[in-house]
């Protein structure tokens, strides 16, 4: 239940805000219990709920939330993505006894918006590095490659989604340093991008809080020019000596970039 010191005319923008929270968080966790929405939503403002006015809003959701793609499943508010693929049981699972990252209160209604993500450095890093060095200078095709990268990162990680991404952007790596170096920016950013198994944190902060396993590994190898371990990122396959080089040249990889530097 609201304050009743509020007025009533401020009662719309009140129950707006309390909208905005359930949003942001089911954007930001994938999933959030109504008790911790209370307990955030108390943690930053000073007008305080209770759990009534949460229980109304499960019972009868607001078109607000039906249009940003938050579901009610029990005493939870979960994104519709989790609901389509009957995965609300495992992301419960993923949730369950780990902390919530909660970021300032600005911060965190910035998740309303379905693709607001946090500009890292290291997605800087990596937008800065595709901008120079694979799309001369264009910012533009280097922001569109990057937010896919970054869209990957954060809900469904895979190296061969990576490769696919790059492919389909047209991208011919000059060299094994050159793709090596893409290697260790994308998993970088990986390790540093808030994702809903984790409660909002980071597999980084996640690997320094709790456990290692959450770490998103490198690879145990670089990828190297020798036809042993250089892939094709089409089809995520290691090319031969006597396949297409992976550069895009058209040639045999044998007559192109094996042994480059």
């Amino acid at each position: 239940m609201k304050d009743k010191n509020i007025p009533a005319g401020e009662s719309k923008l009140f129950n707006d805000t309390i909208v905005d929270y359930i949003i942001s968080l089911t954007h930001l966790y994938g999933l959030v219990h109504k008790d911790k929405v209370v307990e955030i939503f108390n943690l930053q403002n000073k007008e305080k709920i209770d759990i009534t006015i949460l229980s109304d809003t499960m019972e009868n959701p607001s078109e607000d939330l039906i249009k940003n793609f938050v579901e009610i499943n029990g005493d939870y508010f979960v994104h519709e993505t989790i609901m389509e693929f009957d995965n609300f049981d495992a992301q419960l699972k993923h949730w369950m006894g780990k902390p919530l990252y909660i970021p300032a209160r600005e911060e965190l209604l910035k998740y309303k918006e379905e693709t607001y993500f946090e500009v890292t450095k290291e997605y800087q890093a990596l937008l800065s590095y595709v901008t120079k060095n694979i799309f001369d200078g264009d910012e533009f095709a280097a922001e569109m490659l990057c937010e896919d990268v970054q869209g990957i990162c954060q809900f469904d990680f895979s190296m061969q989604e990576i490769f696919e991404v790059f492919n389909s952007r047209g991208v011919d790596f000059n060299n094994e340093r050159q793709v090596n170096e893409v290697v260790q920016l994308v998993m970088e950013l990986a390790n540093n991008t808030r994702i809903w198994e984790n409660n909002g944190h980071t597999p980084n902060e996640i690997f320094e809080k709790h456990e290692k396993p959450h770490l998103r590994p490198l690879p145990n190898k670089p990828f190297e020019f020798d036809g042993a371990d250089i892939f094709d990122f089409k089809t995520g396959k290691k090319v031969g000596r006597n396949d297409p080089c992976p550069c895009g040249s058209g040639k045999k990889y044998k007559k192109c970039c094996l042994g480059k530097e």
